[in-house]
């Protein structure tokens, strides 16, 4: 029925957003296959950055601040938005209204959800998480959870799925974190408590650094904490429902060291002074400023084990990937990731509606293939296989 294929795409792409989360090989990647135009915040900051990225690609620039993009738009276009999270909404109105497809990086928020529908019904394609955490994370999981059906089957008496991602620096400073995004936004994640599965029970803590655990992956040390709600992930999943939930978190990776480091910054956080927060996170991007010879560091790892009448099955995937002159760790696995499920869309490959990333086994393999291409491979070992890369 036509109703259930996408508006036909014209091929071009507005990318609106000139943050630290735009990379170069993002661009490249959807400049092979799309008109793309990047828009900031004024045609100046847009070009500023085109230039600091100097993509192959060719890429236009616009500024919201004199170009009207609800008239930019036309049917059939993609409209991806890398801006913070709270802009989402309009700009997904400004898309419906236009006709045009729709792509971010952030988390679903219930009003994204309600006007998904009104998307869908006009055969447009809305496409969420789809980054670096959320998005590779979750191809990852669902690979992982594909994998262990395979293996145990649809029962199991005790599952265990970890995941864990961080922006880190390269080679740790004294502060053991460099900012890959707005540090008041990175102290305000702080604040928000955390509600995960431990011991087959659901746990909530209002102070997620409080619950830091290590966390060793071939033999380097990290520190990790749960973060927002992991629980309502368990469904997203898939998880069977003769399978037992023994532990479920998703959550954030640091350097060891980083919870003594940061002592004086949670004390800040915990006093719910939002002048104080914001003084502070001014105070910390002079203190420990990113230069241009600094380098930052993505991991990201996403493990599951299950067991089932004495027989155990595990598999872990794992992301490691360091900055570059060319684009930071973390540019380069939002932006490639995002682009790539952009390319879905203008390949008509996704219904009309809402996707968050890529919940089809093949579609999923499909996309960390794709990525490894790219320049992000990722390495899983199981117990079933030899670790691949």
């Amino acid at each position: 029925m036509l109703s259930d294929l996408p508006i036909q795409t014209t091929g071009t792409v507005h990318w609106v957003g000139t943050g630290l989360s735009t990379g170069r090989t993002g661009l490249d990647l959807l400049g092979q296959e799309a008109e793309v135009t990047l828009w900031g915040r004024t045609r100046e900051r847009a070009s500023a950055r085109l230039a600091t990225l100097a993509p192959r690609a060719p890429v236009g620039v616009r500024g919201l601040d004199r170009d009207d993009l609800a008239t930019a738009l036309h049917p059939g276009d993609v409209l991806v938005s890398m801006l913070p999270a709270s802009h989402h909404p309009d700009l997904l109105r400004t898309a419906i209204a236009a006709g045009a497809h729709f792509a971010c990086t952030s988390y679903t928020s219930p009003e994204i959800e309600e006007l998904s529908k009104v998307a869908k019904a006009e055969r447009l394609v809305v496409l969420t998480e789809a980054g670096l955490d959320p998005g590779i994370d979750h191809l990852m999981t669902h690979l992982l959870v594909a994998q262990a059906r395979d293996a145990v089957g649809d029962r199991a008496d005790r599952v265990s799925l970890t995941s864990y991602c961080g922006g880190i620096p390269a080679e740790p400073n004294e502060f053991r974190y460099q900012f890959s995004w707005a540090p008041l936004g990175v102290l305000t994640a702080l604040t928000a408590p955390a509600r995960y599965v431990r011991d087959g029970q659901v746990r909530e803590v209002t102070r997620p650094w409080e619950d830091t655990e290590e966390l060793v992956l071939d033999g380097e040390v990290f520190e990790v904490y749960p973060n927002r709600d992991s629980v309502g992930f368990i469904d997203q999943y898939g998880f069977p429902e003769g399978w037992r939930t023994d532990a479920f978190v998703r959550g954030t990776l640091r350097p060891q060291g980083w919870r003594a480091a940061w002592s004086s910054v949670f004390d800040t956080v915990a006093s719910g002074d939002h002048a104080r927060l914001a003084a502070l996170a001014d105070e910390l991007a002079e203190r420990y400023p990113t230069t241009d010879t600094d380098r930052d560091r993505v991991v990201l790892t996403v493990g599951l084990e299950v067991e089932r009448d004495g027989q155990h099955w595990s598999g872990r995937y794992r992301l490691d990937v360091i900055g570059d002159d060319t684009d930071t760790a973390m540019a380069r696995c939002v932006s490639t990731t995002v682009a790539a499920g952009v390319e879905r869309v203008l390949a008509a490959a996704l219904p009309p509606g809402l996707h968050r990333a890529a919940v089809k086994t093949e579609e999923a393999s499909r996309w960390l293939d794709q990525l490894a291409q790219a320049g992000l491979p990722c390495t899983l070992q199981s117990t079933d296989q030899e670790p691949q890369h």
